[in-house]
């Protein structure tokens, strides 16, 4: 048996360097900054107590962290295992957190009235290792995000609006509310989306270290909310570039240039801040092109990560 201890808010810090560690053997850079890690630990439902992991070595070094999260009252559960590259005494750990974390996962399911679960990784495309172990394990391929980036070398000429479009920023409640409406209504086919009230996902994005209201941009078309766009600054501290976290069009006002325009105008902000670039993720099997649309615009595929789905 290994010593298995429940995560505090301060392992924040331990949990990150475990984490870049392991982003660094498989991908060669770290992926995630501390406040990334301090946002999941604040998870809203996120329970310290039941839904997490950690492991030490007799040095008292961090050896693996794991997770399992769910997703609304759905029988979605978000589940992760990560055990330090090359660490010794790690044999049957991994066993061991997996357990550990679908057990956990059915009982997640079963506080919401679920007969079942239906558990999601993500997996870096470069990560032989452990898309074998997804495999063994009994997942299966669900979809792929691409992230795709996108070079400022300078300003950029701000898009030209479509005729009748109004932009409105997040710092009123009026405002936020029909940005949550288009955000349920625009994603409510997506892969692996789960609808939530509005109260649940305002709580979630007030929690998040990222959140700027000011960058939450809703699109009226005539007075009526149309589209939005969220950004934030997740990834300036570690690669100097602007996020787009979601950009929706609601389907009647799709085929209009609605989220062509919000892009654009997402990269003219971002580069009139002088940040480097700017940053998305896709679903490669999106309901709409959203990948090609990405792709005309300028932005490349940077890295894959591939979500693998188990039903039990």
């Amino acid at each position: 048996m290994h010593d298995i201890r429940r995560p505090r808010v301060e392992d924040a810090a331990a949990i990150h360097e475990l984490v870049a560690a392991y982003d660094t053997a498989v991908i060669g850079v770290p992926d995630m900054t501390l406040d990334d890690v301090a946002d999941e630990l604040a998870e809203p439902g996120f329970d310290l107590g039941k839904d997490g992991w950690l492991t030490y070595d007799a040095d008292g070094r961090l050896t693996a962290w794991a997770w399992a999260c769910a997703t609304g009252d759905s029988d979605l559960v978000d589940v992760e295992v990560i055990v330090r590259p090359g660490a010794e005494g790690t044999e049957g750990l991994d066993d061991e957190l997996w357990e550990l974390v679908i057990g956990r996962a059915r009982e997640l399911a079963a506080e919401r009235g679920h007969d079942g679960v239906t558990l999601h990784v993500g997996v870096y495309r470069a990560d032989e290792a452990k898309r074998t172990r997804a495999k063994g394990l009994g997942f299966e391929p669900g979809t792929s995000y691409h992230r795709m980036r996108i070079d400022h070398d300078g300003p950029l000429t701000p898009p030209v609006a479509p005729d009748g479009l109004t932009l409105h920023t997040g710092e009123s409640d009026e405002v936020r509310r029909e940005g949550h409406r288009v955000h349920q209504e625009g994603f409510a086919e997506h892969f692996g989306f789960v609808p939530s009230p509005y109260d649940q996902w305002y709580e979630r994005k007030q929690s998040s270290t990222f959140t700027d209201w000011s960058r939450f941009t809703l699109a009226r078309i005539d007075g009526r909310p149309a589209a939005l766009v969220i950004r934030n600054d997740q990834f300036l501290s570690d690669q100097g570039c602007g996020y787009v976290a979601t950009l929706a069009v609601l389907p009647e006002f799709r085929g209009r240039g609605l989220g062509r325009f919000l892009l654009r105008h997402a990269f003219a902000d971002d580069a009139a801040r002088g940040l480097k670039g700017t940053i998305l993720h896709v679903d490669s099997n999106n309901t709409t092109p959203a990948l090609g649309l990405y792709e005309s615009a300028g932005m490349r595929p940077v890295m894959v990560i591939d979500v693998w789905r188990h039903r039990l």
